[in-house]
């Protein structure tokens, strides 16, 4: 997929524009809540425990997707007048590797959540600082090392179909790309997906008939198949047939949904959690909180 002076082959003015402000509006939604969530654990005590040092993890992670979105949003925007990629080849490289990054700190923070929350409530007692901190640590520490993995040559960041974002390359289906693509989703996909399933069934078997379980068990899990799932079901594909056989428009689809995922992340683990509403809610209204304080 290289770098043209042209609209990309399938798109015309107003597609470039809607896919645009498609990705505008998933990426206001998922930075404004987010962010909240963040700016609710720095000026919340109560929220500073290990267990929700996991959801921050989580929100940093999703606030960084936001972002890739808000970029990609600004470069569809830019398209249909300048067309081409606004920041070169090099920008394309940096927003490959940030988006790769920020997308398995997230998933692998939703199962990091998912065996905290078992731990929780199974085991009944509070997760350690250092658990968390370690937990926390390893979750980016291994995304980031994945993630560099392209720009080392082990796999490779290029546009998507559009022009205005970069992913992994899967447009070649090369053994480079198979043996990156295999490896790096059992460890960044499918383990973090059996962690989120196991953890909340066992939950579920232990907790669910007692009805002291106060999460949901399901939501997780499936935000994980149907926010990442077509990615992997679109890299599959690339592996065992031609993938320019699939329309450019619908090569898209797999990125739109997946921008998608920080505001139903947002809508889960933080507005579906009392303590982390109240949170932010005090920090909506700092005069509330700061009467409350001196009663």
């Amino acid at each position: 997929m290289a770098e043209t002076s042209a609209l990309p082959t399938g798109f015309g003015e107003l597609e470039v524009l809607a896919v645009g402000m498609v990705l505008l509006v998933e990426a206001l939604s998922g930075l404004s809540l987010n962010t909240l969530t963040i700016f609710s654990f720095c000026k919340t005590p109560e929220l500073r425990t290990p267990c929700h040092l996991l959801v921050l993890s989580l929100a940093l992670a999703d606030s960084g997707i936001s972002l890739n979105a808000l970029v990609a949003a600004t470069s569809s925007l830019l398209r249909v007048s300048h067309r081409r990629w606004p920041y070169g080849s090099d920008g394309c490289q940096a927003h490959g590797f940030q988006g790769f990054v920020t997308a398995l700190a997230s998933i692998c923070s939703s199962a990091a959540i998912a065996w905290g929350r078992y731990h929780h409530y199974c085991t009944r007692s509070q997760l350690a600082w250092n658990s968390a901190i370690s937990l926390v640590l390893f979750v980016w520490l291994s995304s980031a090392f994945w993630a560099a993995l392209p720009l080392l040559g082990w796999g490779h960041y290029d546009y998507e179909p559009l022009g205005t974002c970069c992913t992994l390359d899967y447009s070649k289906g090369d053994r480079n790309f198979t043996s990156f693509l295999f490896t790096m989703s059992f460890f960044n996909f499918a383990m973090p997906l059996f962690i989120t399933i196991t953890s909340y069934s066992l939950m579920e078997q232990k907790l669910g008939k007692s009805g002291h379980l106060q999460v949901n068990t399901t939501l997780p899990a499936r935000t994980l198949l149907l926010g990442w799932g077509p990615y992997a079901v679109l890299y599959l594909y690339a592996v065992i047939a031609d993938v320019t056989s699939i329309s450019p428009k619908l090569q898209m689809v797999p990125a739109l949904i997946a921008k998608m995922v920080p505001t139903i992340n947002a809508i889960n683990y933080a507005l579906g959690n009392e303590m982390v509403c109240r949170g932010i809610w005090q920090c909506l209204s700092p005069q509330k909180s700061e009467k409350d304080r001196t009663k």
